[in-house]
């Protein structure tokens, strides 16, 4: 299949299950691999672990459990690597990724992508002052930079292969870009051709988590086939027009239907008439889903148009310290017993650093888990009598969250009865790594191509035309306000649709599918801003929710900004990332016709 490139998507995390490269491999015929490990949340570890020994900040996983145990197969098969397992070091892994292909008497020839690493701006930067993107905080304080890394594209990595890398090693480019590099040289994609790039690059926005196109996450979890640890990792099977076919190895657990393909290209697009890329803005909302076979669904329908001449930056900063532990209490009134507990807690934590001299916590976040405390006013459950309280605090030093854990664990015997907790390490302060979003100009981030020892390219991306901000076309037009023809019953939302979750920074990105075509206008009306706040107003102190439609697959987005106190790192919640927020959507009631909910829905 010449005119079909065959990418497998084999790992969607730093720490994801080291059998999916074996496994993609022994499925043959795939011609790329690609391994996304970057989060936000991931490259701060890894600018704390540069800090402390410059070999370090790369994701030393893609070495001992992918290229060491694999690289003669991945020899023989001929097939390519590409990751952005470099992180903050890119270099370094290169050179460690060729120092195990020379022990393995091979000759394949890695490829490094550098440049995107802007550190040593950081002055610079703080003398411009930006805001950020998104919440318009200012910039943090230049002594206070753990790490500054602009969002690059796929275009490097097609070039990187055009010069005849076998293993392609990036920094922090976009997760996606590492399917649509390979795809951009094996079709010959130029600048312009944007909805070929549109779709390729939703090919690799499937296939970055990993089994999560392929029955991982799902909101059926329960029909899923085959265990957990033998679900199939992702391939995508992309034509020359970017449709692809989405697919995974035989004789392994896992499915590939409308609804699991659907959910993974919901989750974290915010805007879906304007997901920016760096080398393409992405519409999604007129994207066509259809099942051809068993676990073969067909992507058509992306849409793209020209991308701005800036990066999205992320600056990674310390501000401060936290820690947080869980104490289980079980018996009769363990809600209560809990709560006491963590209010002496703190209130004997306060006075002890006010002793001191030591400033006030900064935050402070209880959560009774067991009581349903993640439902608000949707709670449905009785007093619970086993409950756990995760109580953690947020200080300027790190000595101040010691006062804390101290006080903690010294008010053990006073505590009310039943408490309880597994015996181990006690918890140690961590730094909280804050995120600012901007944006740099393409031409100040020129970047570096390395291909084994004998080529060495500047590359700087093509200027555009269009400034930083992307205007988003016309929202669709809503559905029609639903008719009922029999009785209108209340039901949760997951015997309409499927749901799921996750994050941007500080917002949560709610991506909805309707199981059926014609239960969209009801899901549309019924979650409107005002169940909206009841389900999520006690996460959303300041923030706004936004609603999008994507009728070429039934489909709906939403967004709460403001509503993970920080999100990632710097979050004292238990979901710091929002994953369970679908969760929460899908438990609440919302109105409907009896007639549409048939036999498919739970």
């Amino acid at each position: 299949m010449k005119d079909v490139l065959r990418i497998g998507g084999a790992c969607g995390y730093w720490g994801d299950a080291a059998q999916s490269t074996p496994q993609l491999l022994a499925a043959g015929e795939v011609d790329v691999l690609v391994y996304d490990y970057l989060t936000e949340i991931t490259m701060a570890i890894l600018a704390r672990a540069r800090a402390r020994d410059p070999k370090a900040g790369f994701a030393a996983d893609f070495l001992t459990d992918v290229m060491v145990p694999n690289l003669r197969r991945i020899a023989e098969q001929g097939v390519k690597i590409i990751s952005n397992a470099g992180g903050v070091n890119p270099q370094a892994c290169a050179v460690a990724v060729e120092a195990a292909v020379a022990r393995a008497g091979l000759k394949l020839k890695v490829a490094v992508v550098t440049g995107d690493d802007l550190i040593e701006r950081a002055p610079e930067m703080a003398k411009a002052a930006p805001r950020d993107m998104n919440s318009k905080a200012p910039f943090p304080p230049a002594e206070h930079i753990a790490a500054i890394h602009a969002y690059t594209g796929a275009f490097p990595i097609a070039t990187a292969l055009e010069e005849g890398a076998d293993i392609v090693i990036t920094g922090r480019c976009v997760d996606s870009a590492l399917a649509l590099g390979a795809a951009i040289h094996r079709f010959g994609w130029r600048e312009s051709d944007l909805n070929w790039l549109a779709g390729g690059a939703l090919a690799g926005h499937v296939l970055e988590c990993g089994v999560q196109a392929t029955g991982g996450n799902f909101t059926d979890w329960e029909a899923v086939e085959g265990d957990l640890e033998t679900l199939g990792y992702p391939i995508a099977e992309l034509s020359g027009d970017g449709s692809f076919v989405v697919t995974k190895p035989e004789s392994t657990g896992g499915m590939v239907t409308r609804g699991t393909v659907g959910e993974q290209i919901l989750y974290e697009i915010a805007n879906p008439q304007a997901y920016v890329l760096p080398d393409v803005v992405v519409d999604l909302s007129e994207v066509k889903l259809e099942e051809i076979g068993p676990n073969r669904v067909r992507v058509t329908g992306a849409k793209g148009s020209e991308p701005p001449d800036h990066y999205k930056t992320a600056v990674s900063w310390v501000d401060g310290f936290r820690i947080g532990q869980y104490f289980s209490f079980y018996g009769t009134d363990a809600e209560r017993k809990a709560e006491r507990f963590a209010d002496a807690v703190l209130s004997k934590s306060e006075a002890q650093l006010e002793a001191r001299n030591m400033a006030p916590f900064r935050r402070t976040n209880v959560e009774i888990l067991g009581s349903e405390a993640q439902f608000g006013v949707l709670r449905g459950s009785e007093a619970a009598r086993e409950v756990v309280a995760k109580i953690a605090v947020h200080h300027a030093e790190a000595a101040g969250t010691m006062v804390f854990l101290k006080v903690a664990n010294g008010l053990s015997f006073a505590a009310p009865p039943g408490l309880s907790g597994f015996v181990g390490s006690r918890p140690q302060p961590s730094p909280v790594v804050a995120l600012f979003s901007c944006l740099t100009p393409k031409s100040e981030v020129p970047l570096t191509l390395r291909v084994g020892p004998t080529v060495e390219r500047k590359l700087v991306a093509k200027k555009t035309a269009l400034p930083a901000e992307v205007k988003p076309p016309k929202p669709h037009e809503p559905p029609r306000q639903p008719m009922a023809r029999g009785p209108v019953v209340s039901v949760p939302l997951v015997r309409l649709a499927y749901a799921r979750s996750g994050d941007k920074g500080d917002l949560v990105n709610i991506g909805v599918m309707a199981r059926r075509p014609e239960q969209l206008p009801w899901i549309w009306a019924g979650l409107n801003e005002t169940h909206l706040e009841r389900v999520f107003g006690h996460f959303m102190e300041k923030g706004a929710i936004r609603r999008y439609l994507l009728p070429g697959f039934h489909a709906m987005n939403i967004t709460l900004s403001g509503a993970l106190e920080g999100g990632g790192s710097a979050s004292l919640r238990n979901d710091p990332q929002g994953k369970g927020f679908a969760q929460l959507l899908l438990a609440a009631p919302i109105m409907v016709d009896w007639s549409l909910l048939g036999s498919g829905g739970q």
